[in-house]
């Protein structure tokens, strides 16, 4: 396993950070370390690589406009809280009662 001091490129600084694994976790950061050839630090920075491409959106892709179903009806109704729940079930199946 390589130390940390072989693997710093030029002009970087590093911060130390304190992370508190689980046995099992702190094992396989070690396997993973070994398998790589990497230092801890590294495997954990490739993780975090992989982790944020997965959340992030491509910039070249703009996000598809969605298509929204229109149900036939009146459209925005005056005082109509949409946070409150309990008002709009009895909103809606006021407008389900016999007349």
């Amino acid at each position: 396993m390589r130390h940390a001091h072989e693997h710093r490129k030029a002009g970087r600084t590093a911060e130390p950070v304190q992370v508190y694994l689980d046995r099992p976790d702190r094992e396989r950061l070690e396997r993973l370390a070994t398998a790589l050839d990497a230092t801890k630090s590294d495997v954990l920075r490739r993780a975090l690589a992989a982790l944020e491409s997965q959340v992030r959106r491509p910039a070249s892709r703009p996000a598809e406009p969605v298509s929204l179903p229109v149900f036939k009806g009146k459209g925005l109704q005056p005082g109509v809280d949409l946070d409150d729940t309990a008002g709009l079930l009895d909103l809606m199946q006021a407008d389900d009662a016999p007349r």
